[in-house]
This record gives C-alpha cells, structure tokens and sequence, in this order.
C-alpha cells in the first residue's frame, strides 16, 4: 500500500510526484495512461506540430457537435503521455493577469489564492535564465527562457504592433501584461520543458518510495462509505486495484478527473442515472463550469522566403531533426511562437482581454492541413470568454472518451470580442513593418469582411487554443457548481482531492500550463506540512 496514490502524470501529477516522493517515508504510486515521455518530438519544441497531428502522445479527442460553431465536431487534442498536455503543447509561460488571481481568492470559498498568496509558488517551480525580477524564480526545475531563433518575422510583428499603437512590455508575467512583446517559453538548452522531464528526471524515478506505471488507466475511485480508499486501473488488459494509506490525487485535467469522478458515482444524478451508473455520492457540479479559450487565425501570405515553410520541407525538416538531435541547436530549438500582444477590445475591463500569439507560418487545423506556402499568421483568442460548457459523458464505458461540450458562443459578448480581435490582427498587419513582406490575406480573406460574414467564418473556423479549465471547480460547499474546497479537497469525501486545471473557477488571461503547476507546488506544500 503506497501513502498517496496520484492518478494522472501530466502538469500537476509529475510535481506532486517529485515533491510528495522528496519524504523518503512517504510512499508515492504515479499512474499514467499513455507510455513513457520517449518520443523525440517531445523533446524538441519545434515538434510540437507533429504532436498535434498525431495520436503518439494524444487522446485526440473531438467535441459533440457545437450548436453556436455550426454544430462542428471540433478537435481536442489532450495529451497522453508522462508529463500529459505539458509534454505537446506549445510551450508559452504565461500565469495569466494579477487580477484573475484576486478574483479568484475573492469566490465564496476560494480563500488564499489572491495574487500575492500564489506568486511563491509560481516563483518555486522556475528556474527562469532571463534578468532578474521580483516576479521570477531562478531556482526552480522547469526551465523558462526568453527566446530568439532569428527569425526576422518576429521583429517585424513587435515593430508593427508598436505602429499599430499597441506598447512594448518586456514581461508578461511581470508588472505590465498589456502590450506586445517576446513570450517567455518552457525550454531550456533547447529543450522542451514538460514536467515529465523537469520534475522526474531519472534521479527522481529512481527514488525507492515512488512507484511509476505508465499505461495504466484509472477507470474508477475505490470507496469505503464516504472515504475514497484507492483507485481502479486497466493496465496491460487486466484489472487491479491500488490502495493509497492517506489520500488519492485525482489529476487526470480538466477533461478526465470529471469523467473519472462521474465513471465512480461521484457527480449530477440526472448524469449518472442517464448511464446506469448507481449514485454514490450527489455533486451537481461535477464536470459543469467548462471554460476555454476559442481561437481564430487571421493568416497572410508572405512574399518573401523567410518564414518556417522552408524549414518545414522534408529535406530541410530531417536535417534540422539531425542536428537538432546531435547537439540541440538549429531550429529545432523554436517553438515558432516567441512573440505575441495582450491587447484590449472596447470590451474590456481593467486588463487586456485578447492574446495573441504570432507564428512566421501557415497553421491550419491544428497543423493537420499543409499551408500553401510561405505566410505567417496571428492567433487571437478572448481570454475571459463568458460561455460556460460541460464535460459529460457517452456511455458507462471507461475505455468511452468524455462527452465534451464547451457550447464557444453562447453568449453574446464573446462573439463581439472575437470579431474585434480579428480587427486588431488586421490592424497589425497592414502597419509599414509588414509592407515587404505582405502578401494577400488567405484567411478569413480579404472579402470576408463585414460583421456577419466575419461572424460565420468564426463559427465554421474558431479552433480550442488548449486551454480547458474550470469543470470541478473551487468553491464553497453550500454552492451546488462547486466540487473542491480551497485545499482541492473534495466536498463530502475524505481522502479525495482534485488536483489539476479542472479546479480553477475562472479561466485565467493567458495560457494554462503555468497555474496548473502552481496549484500542484501549493498542495503538495500542504501535503507535506
């Protein structure tokens, strides 16, 4: 029997893993569902365009067809894989707006996650190599760098942006987010930095008091009365239980830890009886509250041969795989999107509420589909989308994938930023920096233009940016959406916490990755305490 039994290996589970196992008289069992963090493209970050596209590391999950998005299945990719999402996603740091923090802490029941309270721990996961700043840790085992490939492309973006009126922000993490600027990115050395690799290095594997298994897929919570006990795993087609002495850590991300819970009983009776599956323990707010960050590409074809396209094609591509592989150098070493803006619509409050991330490239569907040549582009997203949506799920099935349903536009205001965002990117573009290199607009297309034309080419080509949070959210236990309390403990249970995305209330301005790890580093505190 193990102390702690953590169910998930991906952003949260790997550093509650490292912090928990660092007590040599605690004992730690990992379970993963995918396999070891072995393929190369992990670890270079200009992989990551493969991973998208592949199912190597990725439960290539698909919505239900999405009523305000012309009833499409969209693509979600997830990853799975030691070190999960972090190990194929697109490698930004970014914690999001002091603002999301104080708001968060400011919910019935979410004390302590006040901006002030959380920074600590942002600070204690990083091991940042850019200058020195109250606002970044030096110490921490996840490499985060300020990068610089050389493309000429991404100064032209921050001239541009500067033409367009938007100011220079040195950090976006630090005393000023709006503005455009150099993102900060988890790479160090030229290599990707998924908690796999930063927080189970081989010295930590090897610890004698954590047990790791990889291709091991939890199915249910194993109870005694209203204590969560263990957990039921499917590995190598069989069955086992595993028991966990003090508690089990549900970190399976905001797309899988409500589906596990709902798989055990745990959730909305209506949910649950709809499948068969006996009501054990009644939490309306299991797998509601869904939030993420829906994506439009405003993209350009350039008239000059200096965009990644080049380094894409097939002999170029497998030189850079060669080089990259022997010395960590070269282009490999890009994750093409080292420079972006935070930016305010007439929509907007007190911070920015659009992201943008620029890459000197065509990508379409998730990088599915080639570009038809050289281009560059810009990602904008609204980073406090007011629609809500849900995980559910489609059959009793564990081996089933969750019904998801993030209902993108179905409030009003989000399709009103969305179309003002893509203005914005417009308004970049045709600033003097890009006159040498502006070509004709591919996407939406120059004769997309008015509010209603714009509106449909959103619904039929808005993306997830891959960041979903919010479906067992933080909150007071009198409150019927909440699921965790402020330690991530689940209400009415005992030895059961949820530890991961799924419990933030509120999607944070920018992306995901970065307070997802926080929340782990401060519970694991806890744990240890």
């Amino acid at each position: 029997m193990h102390d702690y039994i953590i169910a998930g290996g991906g952003s949260a589970g790997a550093v509650l893993a490292n912090r928990l196992s660092a007590d040599s008289g605690c004992r730690v069992l990992l379970l993963e569902a995918g396999p070891r963090d072995w393929n190369p493209f992990i670890h270079m970050p200009a992989g990551v365009g493969e991973l998208l596209k592949r199912k190597w590391t990725n439960w290539y999950f698909e919505t239900a067809p999405e009523p305000h998005m012309n009833n499409r299945r969209m693509y979600w990719p997830r990853g799975r894989v030691l070190g999960g999402s972090s190990a194929m996603n697109g490698m930004i740091y970014i914690r999001g707006h002091r603002n999301d923090y104080d708001r968060w802490a400011a919910l019935p029941g979410c004390e302590g996650w006040d901006y002030d309270s959380v920074l600590p721990w942002f600070r204690k996961s990083e091991g940042y190599t850019g200058p020195e700043s109250p606002y970044h840790g030096r110490e921490g085992e996840m490499g985060v760098s300020i990068p610089d490939c050389g493309l000429e492309l991404f100064d032209v973006f921050l001239e541009g942006a500067q033409q367009a009126g938007l100011p220079r922000t040195d950090d976006f993490n630090g005393e000023q987010q709006e503005g455009a600027g150099s993102y900060q990115v988890t790479i160090r050395d030229g290599v990707r930095q998924s908690t796999a690799r930063c927080f189970l290095p081989p010295e930590v594997r090897k610890r004698a008091n954590l047990d790791i298994l990889t291709g091991a897929h939890v199915t249910s919570l194993v109870r005694e009365g209203n204590r969560v006990t263990g957990v039921e795993v499917l590995w190598r087609g069989r069955r086992a239980q595993y028991h966990a002495a003090r508690e089990v850590l549900l970190c399976a991300g905001a797309v899988q830890s409500p589906q596990i819970l709902m798989l055990s009983g745990i959730g909305d009776p209506a949910e649950l009886e709809e499948h068969g599956i006996a009501v054990n323990h009644a939490l309306p707010g299991v797998g509601k509250n869904l939030q993420d960050h829906l994506d439009v590409s405003v993209q350009y074809h350039c008239s000059q041969p200096v965009t990644l396209y080049s380094e894409a094609r097939p002999v170029r591509a497998m030189s850079n795989l060669i080089r990259y592989l022997l010395t960590h150098k070269g282009m490999g070493t890009t994750n093409g999107l080292e420079a972006g803006a935070f930016v305010r619509t007439s929509q907007a409050g007190e911070e920015p509420d659009v992201q943008m991330h620029f890459i000197p490239s065509f990508m379409i569907d998730h990088n599915r589909e080639e570009g038809p040549g050289h281009g560059f582009m810009l990602h904008a997203c609204q980073v406090r989308p007011e629609s809500r949506g849900e995980i559910g799920l489609w059959s009793a099935n564990p081996l089933d994938p969750p019904r998801i349903q993030p209902r993108y536009l179905s409030c009003e205001k989000d399709l009103k930023v969305t179309l003002e965002a893509i203005r914005l990117c417009r308004e970049i573009f045709r600033q003097k920096a890009f006159d040498p290199y502006r070509g004709e607009e591919y996407m939406p297309g120059a004769a997309v233009d008015s509010e209603e034309e714009l509106a449909q080419w959103v619904r039929q080509y808005g993306e997830t940016i891959y960041h979903p949070v919010g479906t067992c959210r933080m909150g007071a236990s009198h409150e019927e959406s909440s699921v965790v309390d402020n330690h991530c403990r689940v209400h009415g249970l005992e030895g059961l916490r949820v530890v991961d995305a799924s419990v933030i209330p509120e999607l944070p301005g920018g992306n995901t990755n970065a307070p997802t790890i926080m929340v782990a580093e401060r519970i694991a505190a806890e744990l240890l305490d």
